[in-house]
């Protein structure tokens, strides 16, 4: 990786790409830092370690901690992931947004821009949701969220959240065309890498703070081992695909033969990516969001809510028992998403159709609906084999914590998931810059 960004360098109209995506990025990261009027930070983290895993939780996450600090991009680009998922679905249900699918550049365009007005839509309704809660929480050591409530501040402050959301999106879309990657993409690496130090630190504090101990050091060497073991497995996984061999018939058009190649479908085994998780990441954290939203940011400490939402949320509950069904729940919702969301992504039906048409057949595999079937067939099990990794990837941050006692751990599957697919691809899209420069067409 290292030798493609020093190639890359050398190439001016790559340095140029590079230099402006840092430049964005570190823009992105000085906007974290500059907080909204009349909101108090202090109040945000009290209100942030008050609960377990939550929403706000994931908020502060793929913000790099802009959440928790209260500034101007504390929401992130979270209305936007959520007006993509929104509107990814309703393609599906709603003929008039199938069909801008179909158009190719043109339809791609109105669909990110009707995306964008729904993304500020969502930022203003989540950024009110967010000012009615903190009005209402109760004061934790005598701070107060918002220090002088009112309707100018309730705007002022639903309004800056909004616009730095907005913001965000302007930046990320920058990025995406003059700069290097997928913009949104690199944002939300840039926020989950930035609190890589801070995973450090409660490591370091956690055994090393009190005096070097052979144990301690152990503990550490051991915790960066299954680090390092995570992100080769997740590397090989995410990678990992099934080849279908497709057989095209030779066929007389004219004077000239067409067809008559063999290829091959590649299916993965990851095929969702990361969006299971964070589908089921979100169900898990729904109940202990709208706890804090009714109950003012304060969540039970006694009681069988108290158990109910140590199930849904890792660490919250002192029992250890609640953490093994947290595990179960989660691992299993994420292998239904996987199902879920694969059937949406992927139709073999169609696939086969479009083969049929054009000539290509599996061999061994009659077209038509053997074709589909064997593909089907084929899809579910490497679902099954591809939500079993997704699941073991998504909890194990659950269960080294439970083994060295650790509280919470800053990089999760998620994040893990992110920071590897955001990687890759950013490579592989210098790889191909670099590619078409170095490539002499037969004019030259």
């Amino acid at each position: 990786m290292l030798d493609v960004f020093k190639n890359a360098w050398k190439i001016p109209g790559l340095r140029r790409r590079i230099i402006f995506t840092v430049l964005m990025l570190v823009i992105f990261r000085f906007g974290a830092h500059i907080p909204v009027p009349y909101l108090s930070s202090e109040a945000m983290q009290a209100f942030l370690g008050a609960g377990g895993t939550d929403l706000f939780s994931l908020f502060d996450v793929f913000t790099g901690g802009a959440f928790s600090n209260a500034t101007v991009m504390a929401l992130g680009v979270s209305p936007y992931i959520n007006s993509s998922i929104i509107i990814q679905l309703l393609t599906v249900a709603i003929p008039a947004l199938e069909r801008l699918a179909k158009e190719g550049v043109e339809g791609r365009k109105k669909l990110n821009k009707i995306t964008r007005y729904v993304a500020v839509v969502l930022a203003f309704i989540q950024g009110a949701g967010l000012y009615v809660t903190l009005y209402n929480m109760n004061a934790t050591d005598g701070l107060k969220a918002i220090t002088n409530p009112g309707v100018l501040t309730f705007f002022t402050i639903v309004l800056t959240f909004t616009a730095g959301t907005a913001f965000i999106i302007w930046i990320g879309e920058l990025i995406t065309e003059k700069g290097l990657g997928n913009g949104v993409s690199l944002l939300i690496f840039a926020g989950i890498v930035s609190r890589i130090p801070t995973g450090i630190a409660t490591v370091y504090n956690t055994y090393l703070s009190a005096g070097t101990s052979l144990k301690g050091v152990i503990i550490v060497a051991a915790i960066a081992v299954v680090a390092v073991l995570a992100i080769a497995f997740v590397v090989y996984f995410s990678e990992a695909e099934r080849r279908i061999p497709v057989q095209y018939a030779k066929r007389v058009v004219g004077r000239k033969m067409y067809g008559g190649q063999s290829t091959n479908i590649p299916i993965k085994v990851a095929m969702g990516g990361v969006m299971p998780i964070i589908f089921a990441s979100s169900i898990m954290a729904f109940p202990a969001t709208i706890v804090r939203l009714i109950s003012g940011g304060n969540l039970p400490s006694s009681g069988i809510w108290y158990y109910v939402l140590g199930c849904l949320s890792a660490g919250f509950c002192s029992a250890k028992w609640t953490s093994v069904v947290y595990a179960v729940l989660y691992f299993l919702l994420i292998i239904f998403f996987t199902y879920f969301y694969s059937s949406i992504q992927f139709n073999p039906i169609e696939l086969s159709n479009n083969m049929k048409k054009s000539g290509g057949f599996i061999p061994g595999i009659r077209p038509g609906k053997p074709t589909s079937d064997f593909i089907g067939r084929v899809s579910s099990r490497l679902n099954l084999i591809g939500a079993c990794f997704l699941g073991l990837i998504a909890i194990l941050p659950v269960i080294v914590g439970a083994i060295f006692n650790i509280p919470s751990l800053q990089i999760g599957g998620t994040s893990l998931l992110i920071i590897e697919g955001v990687a890759l691809e950013t490579v592989r899209q210098i790889e191909s810059q670099m590619t078409m420069r170095r490539y002499k067409g037969f004019l030259e």
